[in-house]
């Protein structure tokens, strides 16, 4: 049994010299190794048939989904939150044995059988999450950072259609450590302790776990209150000359030379610390703290998941000018990605605070349901009227301002930039992000996506904006939101009919760039080749946007 097992001799004899009905000596035996211990037919050894998890997505939400241990019961994620529905109850068969252990032949015996146990629906989607950790990924290696998260959420009800953590693991490996990890303590021996620490940060779910600054994403909340107690207009002009003087203390703005004469419109879209700070000081640390508590920033979010963290916030006496300052524009506090996005939505869906979740249903294995899962919804967190106005100044943040690389042609895209500044200051090291929801005017999707220490360029409106843009290009329509192109788009982007461009003598990497231009269907390329020899349509025809092409390669 040791050899087979993989155990050491002491362990093995001293499961099986303990006086007991039964021992069990391990679980989750592969079965050719049970089959070979079958064959040594051993007086007393019983080899027992169990069942355990297989998740065919692997890696997929890995940190979401979580999995179960030796007994099958959850270790993490929504295994261990809906463990009591997902787990059923054991079978159990009763024999006659000798006094040694060994079953007695021909003897009856009483068999209860097992239940299942129930099935559970979940809000996320699978393309949704697979589109959401391909960008994730993609943005990561491209930036060498340290980890990307990225969540994408329905703002009107709180259904979490993704939920990304990249780097993930592999939930039918659990217990080894993914290769980013693994790298850094290659040739190293590891402590039991260690490598439990090591195991524990990889499944560890930081979309609701970790806490940060959220930088110039949370002017969101600054601008709605400030809106909603009418100490600010969408005409009021501002002066930013680079910095602003908050009792003995410089605050900087990104824009060393300043943006000068500005309205508050602009000051949205150039994402300027000055006027940002005037508006918190008009708003002032009571009514600022009362939209904190009004957009659910003091609690939990209340997500069906278990290691949700809480915001880290100053106790209101403690506020002088110069932290109602910092915190107008982000800094100085700390809360969840998945709290940012949960106020933000309230912001943008007409003021209802909603719970993120992803359990939608329970059901049997026959399909019978057990349970219908509700949710609360606290509406009022601000009135129509603001949500309204934040969706305009959100969508010309994108249209014309610092998030202008997730504008996607055909559809309104609202959002917020951020480039947060990890303590200790001045180390170097960023969280690059980006909030965003379409359509502007009708919220059924809204993301963030957090790049966590990228390497080189590392402002959120240049790396993490265009990612929720591909996001967006891919899932709008699979949600089937079709895009609605505006006159200056058709012509900019030659939507519509058009004329299809000549593509004989291009190479393929040629056609690859006229591509991105032109609105054609399905590519049909045929031959070997590098060079574009024929072509259908011809060079010249006009044909409707969405129509395929054929290449014919030398």
């Amino acid at each position: 049994l040791s050899d087979e097992l993989g155990l050491s001799e002491e362990k093995v004899r001293k499961r099986v010299e303990k006086v007991s009905s039964i021992e069990r000596i391990k679980s989750n035996v592969e079965k050719e190794i049970a089959d070979k211990i079958r064959e040594y037919d051993l007086d007393g050894v019983m080899v027992d048939e169990d069942y355990k998890r297989y998740y065919p997505y692997e890696s997929l939400a890995s940190k979401v989904i979580g999995f179960t241990g030796g007994d099958n019961q959850g270790i993490i994620g929504l295994e261990v939150k809906y463990d009591e529905y997902l787990k059923g109850i054991d079978g159990t068969i009763l024999t006659l044995t000798t006094a040694y252990g060994v079953e007695i032949e021909n003897a009856a015996e009483d068999r209860i059988e097992p239940q299942a146990g129930n099935d559970l629906y979940l809000s996320l989607d699978v393309n949704i999450q697979e589109y959401a950790e391909q960008a994730a990924k993609k943005v990561m290696e491209a930036k060498n950072a340290n980890n990307v998260k990225l969540i994408v959420m329905s703002p009107q009800n709180g259904e979490i259609y993704a939920m990304v953590n990249v780097p993930e693991f592999n939930l039918n490996d659990p217990y080894t450590l993914i290769d980013e990890i693994a790298v850094e303590y290659e040739g190293q021996s590891l402590s039991a302790e260690k490598q439990k620490e090591l195991l524990n940060g990889m499944w560890r779910n930081a979309c609701i776990s970790d806490t940060y600054e959220p930088g110039s994403a949370f002017k969101i909340v600054t601008a709605t209150a400030a809106l909603e107690e009418g100490v600010v207009s969408l005409n009021d002009t501002f002066y930013c000359p680079g910095y602003k003087k908050v009792e003995d203390r410089i605050i900087r703005c990104h824009k060393a030379g300043g943006h000068g004469s500005q309205t508050f419109v602009d000051g949205i879209k150039n994402s300027c610390n000055p006027v940002f700070i005037e508006i918190g000081a008009r708003v002032g640390v009571d009514k600022m703290y009362l939209y904190y508590d009004r957009l659910g920033l003091f609690k939990k979010t209340g997500v069906d998941l278990p290691g949700e963290a809480n915001s880290i916030m100053h106790k209101k006496e403690n506020i002088g000018a110069v932290e109602l300052a910092t915190m107008s524009f982000g800094q100085s506090f700390q809360i969840t990605p998945l709290q940012l996005l949960t106020a933000s939505s309230a912001v943008v869906n007409g003021g209802n605070l909603v719970v993120p979740h992803f359990g939608v249903e329970i059901k049997t294995p026959d399909g019978s349901t057990v349970n219908t899962i509700d949710y609360k919804t606290t509406p009022g967190a601000v009135t129509k009227e603001t949500s309204e106005t934040m969706k305009m100044l959100l969508e010309a943040v994108v249209a014309d301002g610092t998030g202008r690389r997730a504008y996607l042609p055909g559809f309104k895209v609202g959002g917020k930039t951020a480039t947060s500044e990890k303590l200790p200051r001045r180390n170097g090291k960023y969280i690059s992000s980006f909030i965003g929801f379409a359509p502007a005017d009708d919220p059924k999707v809204i993301a963030i996506i957090l790049i966590d220490e990228p390497t080189g360029i590392y402002y959120g409106g240049t790396i993490a904006a265009p990612v929720i843009s591909e996001l967006f290009d891919n899932i709008l329509p699979y949600m089937g939101i079709e895009p609605r192109y505006s006159e200056s788009e058709i012509e900019k982007f030659k939507i519509g009919s058009f004329e299809v461009p000549d593509f004989v003598g291009k190479t393929k990497a040629e056609v690859k760039d006229l591509l991105r231009i032109y609105g054609f269907g399905e590519l049909y390329p045929t031959g070997e080749g590098d060079v574009v020899m024929e072509q259908f349509p011809l060079p010249g025809e006009k044909v409707e946007q969405g129509s395929n092409l054929i290449l014919y390669f030398n």
